[in-house]
């Protein structure tokens, strides 16, 4: 009796059993999207309407910067470090491989008693043992390559022939034919597994990836419409047409969690995983302007410089979205510069997992969702678009298409330094006027390189001689076929 007595006192202390579980996670990241195209944001034509709404209820870094390309953020998120510390370098030719000897996020969550599982794009290597299914997710429903459809002379490749519309998926190491457009199949898929997941007695971790809006820009015609009818580009339109959708599929999601009632339980975040592609996102015709250089510009940047693939502010901000209900408060802004490094960190606090011994060198962001004004050291952030020619010394790079990011300042290329806090845009050049931040600053990237430099071990990697989606699939095709998948719970729109 007394030990009875014992146990419903620290119940009552402690609070409720939902309050001291840990949560569910999802996570959603969008290809190429990057901070201009929310509407909440200033956009000038979209229409998100379920990303506003989501913006409002949450807590929003307005500083999140994560890597200029695909590959490298997606590296970062699985391992709490720096892309090229984990021998990603490039988005193809082997040097997107994320190392076997990294201990990735969903085994840590595993480890921690979850169910985890990605829906939609990889990219950190398409040979059997760089495969999701392989390193960790207990659930992995995806596409290969870069994108849909993607093939190169390595092993970085699709499904061949495949398409945005009725995809084939590669579902735990097996693939089967989709019908519906690519980023309604991947909510689906994700929408079916939460739910079927809620029902179980362990928490569940959703990475959520769409492969849009990257090219080629193609939406179905009724997302593309609207567009169409203001003189934009069909290029543009299929752009625009994919992110419309992408809100709405966002939408479906909120709403299940809310009819299930999984919101109280379940951290809900948004991000995009490099700064928006420049290939899709203009209008027919129509200018806003200039850029410094003089050249036309016909979309629309949030007046940052830079584009996918720039180790500039525009390359590496995106929005970071954080919500969930009952634990932080919505409408609040965290101003301190964030990244990608620290996802990871963020994500294994939340559960309450162990971060690998030496492995994570960013932080986690709970102190800051628990407070935007919580006490938080400066600290650098590192950036390098790497994307030599294979066989190149990358040495020879170091001091070319990178970035040392403070909360302050930016410094870019050896030569450019920006007061980010005065000049967000990066308008003015004031190198000469701080010559001890300059120096600072090169300093802690030179030391950062020379470390980094012996990790980046897919750099006398030999190219593939096969691309092991082709092999697979025309192996399954002569053993059986392609059998069609169809969600157990729910609709694909």
């Amino acid at each position: 009796m007394k030990y009875l007595l014992f146990v419903l006192v620290l119940t009552v202390t402690s609070g409720s059993f939902a309050v001291s579980a840990p949560p569910n996670i999802i996570l959603v990241m969008t290809d190429d999207q990057g901070y201009p195209p929310v509407a909440r944001h200033g956009h000038p034509w979209l229409r998100t309407p379920n990303l506003d709404q989501f913006f409002d209820s949450s807590t929003r870094f307005e500083r999140f910067l994560v890597s200029p390309t695909c590959s490298p953020t997606r590296s970062a998120l699985m391992t709490g470090r720096h892309s090229m510390r984990n021998g990603v370098t490039h988005t193809i030719l082997e040097r997107e491989r994320l190392t076997l000897n990294a201990v990735t996020l969903p085994q840590v969550l595993g480890a921690a008693g979850y169910q985890t599982g990605i829906f939609g794009k990889w990219h950190l290597g398409d040979e059997d043992e760089y495969q999701p299914h392989q390193r960790g997710f207990s659930e992995a429903f995806i596409h290969g390559a870069g994108g849909i459809g993607q093939a190169y002379d390595c092993s970085c490749a699709d499904a061949p022939g495949n398409s945005y519309f009725d995809p084939i998926v590669r579902h735990n190491g097996t693939f089967e034919k989709t019908h519906g457009f690519c980023t309604d199949v991947f909510f689906a898929a994700a929408r079916d597994w939460i739910l079927r997941s809620a029902k179980q007695d362990a928490p569940f971790f959703a990475y959520i990836a769409t492969n849009a809006p990257h090219g080629p820009f193609l939406a179905p015609d009724a997302w593309k419409q609207r567009f169409l009818e203001r003189g934009f580009s069909e290029q543009q339109a299929g752009f625009y047409g994919m992110i419309e959708n992408i809100d709405m599929n966002f939408g479906l999601l909120i709403s299940m969690l809310e009819e299930q009632q999984l919101l109280r339980e379940t951290v809900v975040i948004f991000m995009s995983d490099n700064g928006m592609t420049g290939g899709g996102s203009g209008r027919a015709g129509a200018t806003l302007g200039t850029d410094t250089d003089g050249t036309p510009m016909n979309f629309w940047n949030a007046e940052m410089k830079g584009l996918k693939g720039s180790p500039d502010e525009g390359g590496l901000r995106v929005p970071f979205f954080v919500r969930w209900d009952g634990h932080w408060q919505s409408g609040r802004t965290v101003d301190r510069i964030a990244g990608d490094i620290d996802v990871f960190p963020t994500i294994v606090d939340l559960a309450g997992g162990r971060n690998p011994d030496g492995q994570v060198e960013g932080r986690s962001l709970v102190p800051l969702l628990d407070d935007p004004a919580a006490e938080w050291a400066d600290r650098y952030l590192f950036t390098h678009v790497g994307r030599w020619k294979t066989g190149e010394e990358p040495n020879d790079y170091m001091w070319k298409n990178f970035s040392v990011r403070s909360q302050r300042f930016r410094f870019v290329n050896n030569a450019q330094l920006y007061d980010m806090q005065a000049d967000p845009g990066q308008t003015e050049n004031v190198f000469d006027q701080h010559p001890q931040v300059v120096a600072q600053m090169r300093e802690v990237w030179e030391k950062w390189w020379k470390k980094t430099r012996p990790m980046m071990v897919n750099e006398e990697a030999p190219m593939s001689q096969v691309r092991p989606f082709h092999v697979h699939y025309e192996e399954q095709l002569k053993a059986g076929g392609i059998p069609v998948w169809e969600p157990k719970l729910v609709k694909v729109p």
